[in-house]
């Protein structure tokens, strides 16, 4: 499941949406010299992550404009294929390989709400 990198990102002709989109998180990357600049780091990216992570929150929880939501969602799906880049992994296809697995899933009823999940409780 190995993906390519920045640099292999920017040598790389599109073939879909899919692939339009990472090579342009790989321009971002490439412009800012993550690579060099200690944004590969993964446990910074994961503080980033949580940063991102808040900030959606507040924006529903808070009620504000669904284009507001919808920017915060769209930095933490930057934020998780830029991850990929990082980490050299082939986004696209561990989503494929999990969403198999996880349309074979039942659904359960939790106290909070409905989950799709392997977890069993006792």
């Amino acid at each position: 499941m190995e993906g390519r990198n920045v640099d292999q990102w920017m040598n790389h002709e599109p073939q879909d949406e899919w692939e339009s989109m990472m090579k342009r998180v790989a321009a971002f990357h490439h412009k800012h010299d993550f690579a060099g600049q200690n944004g590969h780091d993964m446990g910074y990216r994961m503080a980033l992550t949580i940063e991102e992570l808040g900030e959606l929150a507040a924006a529903i929880t808070k009620g504000k404009p669904l284009e507001e939501c919808a920017e915060e969602m769209a930095d933490v799906l930057i934020l998780l294929m830029g991850h990929s880049l990082a980490m050299g992994i082939d986004l696209k296809a561990a989503f494929e390989k999990k969403y198999l697995r996880i349309m074979k899933r039942e659904a359960l009823q939790g106290r909070l709400g409905i989950r799709v999940t392997e977890y069993r409780p006792e």
